[in-house]
């Protein structure tokens, strides 16, 4: 009898095995784990894939806060990601598929950083993360983001330490949210999973439930005033006057009706899908700064300034307006009305009051 039970469970192990094997759990790509004081070496596939919730798709017709056209996750709660944007950290990985991208200076006259937030898709794999600067915390409220990050300037972690925002910070790496990558050297080789960011919100305790009422937007599918305004009929060049390397230019082609991104001459491409990065709607933000303690950028995003919306190969001169920390950032057109966008992602690029954008046809 004895000899049976073993029999019948060395058959059981096998089976075990052989449906594994079968599965392909065996030829998935692995990587070492590593234990750091900032963080944990371990990596996720390079591809990216909808995080699903439990709310069903939603039609075509459905109003989500992140301007897609339908989107499984329009009642959760988006995560907003610090990214780097050095040139050996190029391509980003996850960067295309963000709902809405800030960028703007971290010094005065010089480098620019990322925040990237991501609503409707969450990528496998996003990186270069880097650490926070305290203008953007404000930024990552105003779209009631969880805010990610590998550490930050004092000013930004004294004011997370109140209690500013829900964030997941990689030098405490909860959960294990965050791993380094062998191929690119520290600081710039940190990156982050969008599955795991999700469980360890959930397991902090952190609301999951998404409160950003989103952004206004054109119906084109309706006979009104949007329709005639929704295809761009003349290609262009919108040119972001940030410095250098940092120069930014938007390609607008009319036949996808798509604004083409490039950096400091090249491509924006997405490591996860070697794709270029586009937008549907270009924001150009003019803010104060001023440079503090000679490393550090402090931006005034609270109050009015001017704006340019860029959409569908047209510009709009307008004004921005942000009334508290945790304020919506509305975007309003010169009669004060909130413009309307296209339907998809939007790129803000917030320049100095000494730099500007320029719109060529």
């Amino acid at each position: 009898m004895k000899n049976i039970k073993i029999i019948i469970g060395v058959i059981i192990i096998l089976a075990v095995f052989a449906y594994l094997g079968n599965s392909g759990f065996f030829n998935r790509q692995n990587y070492e784990i590593i234990n750091e004081s900032k963080g944990v070496i371990i990596s996720a596939p390079e591809t990216s894939v909808v995080v699903k919730n439990d709310v069903d798709e939603l039609s075509d017709e459905a109003v989500t806060p992140y301007g897609q056209e339908s989107c499984q996750n329009s009642t959760r709660r988006s995560i907003a990601v610090m990214l780097a944007i050095d040139a050996i950290t190029r391509p980003l990985s996850g960067i295309s598929e963000a709902d809405i991208v800030f960028e703007m200076p971290v010094i005065t006259d010089s480098i620019t950083r990322l925040m990237a937030v991501f609503g409707c898709i969450i990528p496998t794999e996003i990186g270069s993360i880097r650490s926070a600067r305290h203008d953007f915390i404000d930024l990552a409220k105003s779209v009631d983001a969880i805010f990610v990050h590998w550490g930050g300037s004092h000013f930004a972690l004294d004011k997370l330490k109140t209690g500013a925002i829900d964030d997941l910070d990689a030098l405490a790496n909860p959960y294990g949210v965050f791993y380094r990558k062998n191929n690119l050297p520290a600081p710039h080789n940190g990156f982050t999973n969008g599955e795991k960011m999700l469980v360890a919100a959930e397991k902090l305790k952190y609301r999951v439930e998404n409160n950003f009422k989103g952004f206004a937007r054109m119906d084109c599918e309706k006979e009104s005033s949007d329709s005639a305004k929704c295809q761009g009929a003349v290609d262009g060049t919108l040119k972001i006057g940030f410095p250098g390397e940092f120069r930014v230019e938007y390609q607008y082609d009319a036949a996808s009706n798509l604004y083409l991104r490039w950096r400091g001459g090249k491509k924006e491409i997405d490591r996860n899908n070697k794709k270029q990065v586009t937008a549907k709607n270009v924001v150009v933000l003019y803010a104060q700064s001023k440079q503090i303690e000679g490393e550090y950028n402090d931006v005034v995003l609270e109050g009015k300034g001017k704006a340019e919306f860029y959409r569908n190969g047209e510009k709009i001169e307008g004004v921005w307006q942000k009334n508290a920390s945790s304020a919506k950032l509305y975007f309003l057109d010169s009669s004060g009305a909130e413009i309307k966008f296209a339907t998809g992602n939007i790129w803000v690029e917030i320049l100095q009051t000494n730099q500007k954008a320029e719109w060529l046809k």
